[in-house]
C-alpha cells in the first residue's frame, strides 16, 4: 500500500472529537454543517473508501449511495476482486456507484488512475489505512462526546500540518471546529 502499488494519494478524511471519539452507533456524534459540506467539496466527483458499517449508515441516512462518487467499500464479503481493471467514469449528477473491494489493495489497484483516493471511515478502515496514508484532512471537533467508535492512535512526529481555519460553533454547527490538513513527514 505504498507508492509502488499505486500513483494514487492515499487521503483520510475525518472528523475527531478531542477525545478520539468519531462515531456512535453508527452516526456521528454531533450536527456540523460545515464539516458536511467541507466532505462533500472535498469528495464529490472523486472515489471514497469506506467499510461496510459506514456505508450502511450512508445509505440509511440519504436513502442511497453518495451521489457524484464512486464508493469503494472494503468488505470481508467481497471475496473476488472487483470485475473492473479500472474505475469507471463518475458524473457529478450520477446516482453513485457502489464496487466491493476486498483489501485496501485492490482498492488502490482499481484507482490507479486517480489522484487521490479518500478514506472515509469507519474506525476499522482507518486504522488499516492510516499507516499508508500520504494526507490527513482533518476536523477537530472541540468536544468530548460519548461514543463507541474512536480514531487509532496518530504518532504525530510523521505528520506536518500544512494548513489550519478555525471555526466557531453557531446554530447549524453544534461544537467549534478546526479545519487542518496535514501531510506526512516521513514514510
Amino acid at each position: 500500500m505504498n507508492d509502488r502499488i499505486s500513483p494514487t494519494r492515499l487521503s483520510l478524511l475525518v472528523a475527531v472529537a478531542r477525545n478520539g471519539v468519531i462515531g456512535k452507533q453508527g452516526e456521528l456524534p454531533w450536527r456540523l454543517s460545515a464539516d458536511l459540506k467541507r466532505f462533500k467539496q472535498l469528495t464529490l466527483g472523486h472515489t471514497v473508501l469506506m467499510g461496510r458499517k459506514t456505508h450502511e449508515s450512508i445509505v440509511a441516512a440519504l436513502g442511497k449511495p453518495l451521489p457524484g462518487r464512486v464508493s469503494l467499500v472494503l468488505s470481508r464479503q467481497a471475496v473476488a476482486p472487483a470485475p473492473q481493471d479500472k474505475l469507471p467514469v463518475v458524473a457529478i449528477d450520477d446516482p453513485g456507484q457502489v464496487i466491493l473491494v476486498p483489501s485496501v489493495a485492490a482498492a488502490l489497484q482499481l484507482a490507479r488512475e486517480q489522484a487521490e483516493l479518500f478514506v472515509v471511515g469507519g474506525g476499522e478502515i482507518y486504522a488499516l489505512t492510516l499507516p499508508h496514508a500520504h494526507r490527513l484532512y482533518w476536523t477537530w471537533v472541540e468536544a468530548k462526546p460519548a461514543g463507541d467508535t474512536s480514531f487509532p492512535p496518530v504518532d504525530w512526529s510523521a505528520w506536518h500540518l500544512q494548513q489550519e481555519t478555525r471555526y466557531p460553533a453557531d446554530a447549524r454547527n453544534q461544537y467549534d471546529t478546526t479545519f487542518a490538513i496535514y501531510e506526512r513527514t516521513c514514510t
